[in-house]
């Protein structure tokens, strides 16, 4: 079973998405879970770069919104220099803001799906913008 660490700013939303795993069946079909930064014991104000390497190390996808990439341990920036042909990618949700939509959140909630099933051919991708 695969753990998808849900990203601080976006939590609310990221319940809705599991009740919609969970009504279409697809997490008994394709065992993941979603797991908050309490949950895992990291700090909410935790750097990008950290968070990375933190759910690299314990073999977690993330799941988060489109964050800028200005900073040097911004997410975009920590992918492009940690990320090898081994790592898991970041799930980033296109529009946020649309995960109040059924029909937006079913559609993420089958692409987070195909991507566990079938996660080994999505490794060293860095990044997969979901739906």
């Amino acid at each position: 079973m695969i753990t998808i660490l849900t990203d601080h700013n976006m939590e609310g939303q990221a319940i809705r998405l599991w009740d919609t795993l969970a009504k279409t069946d697809l997490i008994k079909i394709v065992p993941m879970r979603f797991a908050m930064f309490a949950d895992v014991g990291l700090p909410r104000d935790s750097s990008d770069r950290e968070v990375w390497r933190f759910v690299q190390a314990n073999r977690m996808l993330l799941l988060t919104d489109n964050r800028s990439d200005n900073e040097k341990d911004s997410l975009e920036q920590t992918i492009r220099e940690e990320n090898t042909l081994n790592s898991l990618p970041v799930l980033t949700v296109g529009r946020l803001s649309r995960m109040k939509e059924r029909y937006y959140r079913e559609r993420c909630a089958e692409k987070i799906a195909e991507i566990v099933s079938d996660i080994k051919n999505y490794q060293g991708t860095g990044r997969i913008f979901i739906p």
